[in-house]
Parts: C-alpha cells; structure tokens; sequence
C-alpha cells in the first residue's frame, strides 16, 4: 500500500473524482470538495472531460499546489461525438465540434458507413490505445449536410446525448389514449368547471401546464386555484410513454425549436389545459387573506375547464390598461401575487432578474435579429402562484404533524453559497462601489445581494455583476434528503407545476397520490428515487447546456454579417489564453486571444481579475469598457474572435 502523505489539503496520494475542461486546461473536481487540481495535458492519459477517473498526485514545480496524473478512466460520461467528417483520400477524420474531445477523430474508410466529405455526423469511439494520439471511431449515424439549420440543432442535440424524435412506438402508444373522459373518473374528481379559469403563457407555446382561478368570497378572502395538468391518469407509471418520459426527464428548448418530454398528443392535446375543453388536474385550492396570506388550502385531483388562454403581453396590457377580458380577476390576481413576492423577498429570497437573448429568425433558421425579454408583472403573476403551490405541495408531505415522521419526497434543494466563491464575488463589486456582506444569516446575505442586483440595474456593469452573482451560487438540484431552497428561502420546496416537460413534477404527483389516498399507501425505495433524482438533475443540466449552445450558435452566425465592424463591448472574462469581451448592444460574448495582443507579455493575475503587461503594467480590468472589432466567426466552434479596436 503506498504511504499516505499530505499535500497541501489532500492527505491521499490518490483520489477519484471527475475531469473538467475549463479553456484549453484540464482539472480534476474532487469527490471530497477539495479544490480543483491541476492535470498536465501529457498527464491526462485520454482522459476527457466528464469522465470519472482516479489520480495520482505529486508536487508541482512551480508553485504549492498539487498537479496530478491520470492512472484510471472508471468510466466515460460520453459515448458519441459530434463533428464535420473531412474525407482526404483514404484518410478520414471527424472535426469535434464541442471542447470535450480536443483530438480529431480518426474514421478507417470501412466504418465510414455511407458518410461523405463535408457532412455532419456523429461517431462512436471504437478504440485508444494509449501510444496514440487521435482515438479511432465509426460513423454511427449521418445528421445531414453542414450548414443546415436542422443539421446543427439536430448535432447540438446529439452533442450533449440528447434525443431530436420520438421513437414510432411510442407515438403509436399515445395515439391509442382516447380524448374523452370517462363518466366515472368525472364523479371521483372534484368539479371546477364553474370556475372562472385561464391559462398565461408565451405567445407561441402549445403545451399549457398551469392554469389559474379565482373566486372572491362574501368575507372579503379570494379562492385561488393552481391547476396543474394531471399528466400521471394518461401516463402510468413504468408504461412505455413514461419510460421514455423518465429517461429523457425534460423537455428540451433551442432557440428554434422545443424537443418534448411527452409525445406531442398528449403534451399539446390531451394533457394541455387548452380553453372550452374539459381537462383533468391537479390542484392546490387556496384561501388567501387581503394580504395574500394563506388561511386555508386543498389538494384535490379535479376537473376544471378553461375559460381564456392569455398571452403573458395580453395579461401585461390589461394589468398596465385596466381593460380587457376577466380585467377583474387579472388585476385582483396580480394584486395578490405582488404581495406574495414582496413578502417573499423581505423573507430572504433572491432577486434574481436576468433578460433572456430572443432570436428573430427567418424561414431557413437564419436570425435577422437579436432581443432581450425582460419579465414584467405578467410573469410575476403566474410564477408566485406556481412558487406558492410547489412550496405548499412540499410542505404538506415534507412538514408532519407532531409525532409523525416525514414521507420519502422529491425536493428540489439548493445549498447556501460556496464562501470562498462569495467572498471572491465581494471582492471583484468592491471596485465598482458595491459592497456585499458575506457573513451573518442567509437572510442577511440575501438580502445585502438584493441590493447589490438592485443597485446595478441601469450601470454598465449590470450583466457582468449578475452574472458572476449566479456564479457564485450553488446549484439547485432534486434530492430526497430537504436541505431547504437557499436562493428562495424557503425550508421545502419541490417541482409540482410542469409535469408536461419535467420528469420530477411527475413523480411528484404519483408521490402525492399515494400519500394522500391512504389506501393506496405503499412503501417508497429511497434508494431508488434518489438514484431517479440524480439522473434528472444530469439530464436538466445537459438540457440546460444544449439551449446555451443553440444561444450561441445563433449569436455566432448572427455576427457573421457583422466582421470588420467595431463595437462598445465590456470585459467579461479574462485567462492565461485571452480576454472574454460582451457587445454592449446584443450581449453577444467573444474572445480577443493573447496572441493577438502584441504590445507586450500579458499574464494572467487571477487575485485581481485581469491581465497584467510585463513591461508596461498595462491592464486589461473584468469589468473594463474596450471597443472591439469583429474579426471571425466560427459556427463549427460555436466561437467568435474579436481583436482590439
């Protein structure tokens, strides 16, 4: 055995963790929570990133930090690759589009399978020997031609091993689910039809989750039902729509495009709570106060029937305008939900407001142009309600009674911040006048972040600040073990409105199903739910990088009209290999390489966030205005170049 020795934290001489790629540098992540260590590239012994590996450790020579090598792959994350095949004579390689594999991939002419020169496909690894430098792999399936807008959303899919059609079978199997409802589940449901109900969602979205009702009562409180599509009566569990459903566990949005959870009869037919049609829920029936607090509720399997399907701009025109259908109910609601949110945030919530990047986009796919959609009182309205009834849901199961022990859930759980990232965070806003406290309550921290995002809204540095403020966050993940929502301060929380595009909010329901009938009550595998929590904490996390790398490929091909033109940027990232810098304009995000910066040696100083010429002291600051000039667009690398203007 070998002996055990210190170095710096790390008391093994081996420990197992997972590689990460960050730039052109290769870290291991350990299991134990020690910090990221240092991977040589001749070191990484074919190695990529995601995979899970053991290491060696040993002294480095320069500096006090360990450096490791790689001596055991115990298993690889990814199974394909996604690339260009560039076919020169019998020589054939497929160019990786993503920065997970960095070496070329070579293709023998045999498995090449009917691929030609210029395509875009996906390949597997068929071997690496260890003396070789290129892995060698087979086309396993050809995508279509490059340049294709389907090609590349399809390829953006595959990249991150997630589907882009429903198997014929399971389509087969959802056509079969008839439309109607029968008699008898109708009188086993609790009847909402008479309610005023309506639907607020995007302009063009067809899958409708959620539903709203109000009623206001003689004694001056306000009946508000939360109605969630009752996805669980048509997709039983362990069938073979939910299986697919399970292993997807998320509804994937491109830009251009939404890849469903469930088949689409029943996502956008069936399930969704579209307007005069009876639809089976489940709901969470309040009686709110004159102060929104909650006086009462009920959990109920129902049936309700909508009345209006509003757009979130309808819904926002009557709340500004005070005219419009059910004007009533919409200003009432919105009321309401102002007063949940307020409170909310005096609890300890975080103020998180970040405008998504919209395309406008031609009938090829190609964007013409680029916006921002920031949130307004509409989307406050629903998401207080949809907040309120996920944190009610988790709380009736998670918060027994006294002497009562509580029943295995699927929470959705975020750990308070990482202090060293916070502090980290507090010292770069200092040289912009802000000031975060980093000690004390979470409440307190939360609520001096608060200000912080508050006090930036309108400033140059408003994007870079919130930015690194979700940085420097923790990730919020499903799990059956509560450890609280930090970012919404609340002690249980859970994911029960959405069941049409996620996985969790399924189990969810069967979950409260069994729990609220009693004579249905089974014992749950723990065991086996958090093994569940994981995979769809894994899978939304793949989801969640495909739509940023179907954002940037847009943004990359949006600029390709715009090289040699100059623009205002801001300095949002600085490494040994560059200087990140964001379009003041369209946030569109690009990298001036250090080569290319030849006044003098830069180096990187991380204490300070920037680059420090040798000779002059010249800086390059984060945060820094610099105008910039487009010089290339890279859409197979998903990679804009700027230089210095």
């Amino acid at each position: 055995m070998a002996k055990k020795r210190k170095i710096n934290k790390y008391f093994s001489t081996t420990i197992e963790g997972v590689i990460e790629r960050r730039g052109v540098k290769t870290y291991l992540i350990p299991d134990n929570g020690g910090e990221a260590i240092f991977i040589p590239e001749r070191k990484t012994n074919h190695a990529i990133a995601d995979d899970r590996v053991v290491v060696s450790l040993f002294a480095s020579r320069i500096g006090d930090r360990p450096e490791a090598e790689v001596i055991e792959i115990k298993s690889r994350e990814h199974e394909s690759f996604v690339g260009p095949l560039e076919v020169n004579g019998k020589l054939a390689f497929v160019i990786t589009s993503n920065k997970i594999m960095t070496p070329d991939i070579f293709i023998p002419p045999a498995k090449l399978h009917g691929a030609k020169n210029g395509q875009i496909v996906v390949v597997r690894i068929l071997h690496w020997r260890d003396d070789d430098i290129n892995p060698v792999g087979e086309v396993v399936e050809v995508l279509g031609e490059h340049g294709d807008n389907n090609t590349e959303m399809h390829a953006i899919l595959a990249e991150f091993g997630l589907p882009y059609s429903y198997p014929a079978d399971i389509e087969a199997a959802a056509d079969k689910i008839p439309d109607t409802i029968p008699a008898d589940v109708i009188a086993r449901r609790l009847d909402l039809r008479g309610e005023t109900t309506f639907t607020i969602d995007p302009v063009d979205a067809k899958d409708f989750d959620d539903a709203l009702s109000l009623r206001i009562n003689p004694d001056g409180t306000y009946t508000v039902g939360v109605h969630i599509a009752d996805v669980t009566y048509y997709v039983t569990a362990d069938s073979i729509i939910d299986r697919e459903a399970r292993k997807r566990a998320t509804s994937v949005y491109l830009v251009d495009r939404t890849v469903p959870m469930l088949p689409e009869k029943l996502c956008n037919n069936i399930c969704s709570l579209r307007p005069d049609e009876d639809k089976l829920a489940y709901s969470v029936i309040f009686t709110l106060d004159s102060q929104a607090l909650v006086r009462d509720y009920t959990i109920a399997r129902t049936i309700i029937r909508s009345n209006r399907r509003f757009t979130y701009e309808q819904v926002q025109d009557i709340i500004e305008n005070g005219m419009g259908d059910h004007v009533a109910e919409v200003l009432c609601l919105n009321e309401l939900a102002q007063k949940l949110r307020t409170r909310r945030f005096a609890e300890g919530s975080i103020n998180f407001e970040r405008s998504e990047p919209k395309f406008e986009i031609d009938d090829s796919g190609k964007p013409i142009n680029v916006y921002f959609k920031e949130a307004k009182e509409s989307n406050q309205l629903v998401e207080e309600f949809m907040l309120l009834a996920n944190r009610t849901v988790a709380q009736h199961i998670g918060k027994p009674g006294k002497g009562r022990k509580a029943k295995t859930f699927v929470y959705r759980v975020h750990d308070v911040p990482d202090q060293h990232k916070l502090s980290s965070f507090a010292k770069f806003i200092k040289r912009f006048g802000h000031k975060l406290k980093t000690s004390g309550s979470p409440k307190n921290i939360a609520t001096s972040l608060n200000s912080v995002l508050n006090e930036v809204k309108g400033t140059a540095e408003r994007t870079l600040v919130e930015t690194l403020a979700v940085r420097s966050m923790s990730k919020a993940v499903y799990s059956t073990d509560n450890i609280g929502h930090y970012g919404l301060a609340f002690d249980f929380y859970t994911h029960f409105t959405s069941p049409i595009r996620r996985y969790p909010d399924v189990l969810v329901h069967r979950l409260l199903t069994q729990y609220l009938d009693s004579q249905k009550s089974q014992a749950v595998d723990k065991n086996e739910l958090e093994e569940l929590c994981k995979h769809c904490s894994q899978r939304e996390q793949r989801a969640a990088n495909a739509e940023r790398a179907s954002i940037k490929y847009k943004q990359v091909e949006y600029m390709q009209d715009f090289i040699g033109q100059q623009f205002d940027a801001v300095i949002s990232g600085v490494t040994e290999w560059g200087i990140y810098a964001e379009i003041v304009d369209n946030k569109i995000e690009g990298m001036i390489p250090v080569r290319e910066l030849t006044d003098d040696y830069y180096r990187l100083d991380e204490e300070n966030y920037c680059l420090v010429g040798l000779s002059s002291d010249h800086r390059y600051q984060l945060g820094d205005p610099i105008r910039i000039k487009v010089v290339r667009a890279n859409l197979d690398k998903k990679q804009l170049d700027f230089s210095i203007a």
